[in-house]
């Protein structure tokens, strides 16, 4: 897949071959940053706060402020000023990081058929992985919308909303997870 927005490259800080597998490692593979990407991806989580409060698995604050800085530097999240308050910011996603729903929908289809996986977050998963490459293209120009045309989160309409309907919400109760 070529990159969409130019030949910009993601920063790594520490490389330790050229193999992309390695250095896609590298960037996420420690065992928080899928997380809250999927917190940010499919949990319509933006905020500091939010990303706290509704972690399934307690991320601890002093290790998701870590995250969402290496992930922001990284390019693969955009860190941007809240609009209603002076000291909030608002987390992003980038081009790079939404075409990680393919990848995201992979693990979530293996972890659901060979991990005990919570039965609602399971069929979250199934439903992504059996909806196929047109689904994910669906998604991730659902997530362009949000993320990238900074358009709040449309209700009733997409594939978000369907995961939600599924086991989970995007505002409350448990985030939405894969």
């Amino acid at each position: 897949m070529s990159q969409a927005d130019g030949p910009r490259r993601l920063v790594v800080q520490t490389v330790r071959s050229g193999c992309p597998i390695n250095i896609t490692s590298e960037l996420l593979g420690d065992h928080w940053s899928l997380v809250v990407l999927r917190d940010v991806m499919f949990g319509g989580r933006t905020r500091f706060r939010e990303l706290h409060r509704h972690s399934l698995e307690g991320i601890a604050t002093n290790v998701l402020a870590s995250r969402l800085k290496k992930l922001t530097d990284a390019g693969l999240l955009d860190r941007r000023p809240h609009p209603e308050h002076r000291q909030g910011v608002n987390y992003f996603l980038t081009e790079a990081a939404i075409q990680l729903v393919p990848l995201m929908v992979e693990l979530g289809s293996w972890g659901s058929r060979w991990l005990p996986a919570a039965p609602e977050l399971a069929r979250r998963a199934r439903y992504l992985a059996d909806g196929g490459d047109q689904l994910q293209a669906q998604l991730m120009d659902e997530l362009r919308a949000i993320h990238l045309g900074h358009e709040a989160h449309p209700t009733g309409s997409g594939i978000l909303d369907t995961l939600d309907a599924l086991g989970g919400t995007t505002e409350s109760g448990p985030p939405g997870t894969v």
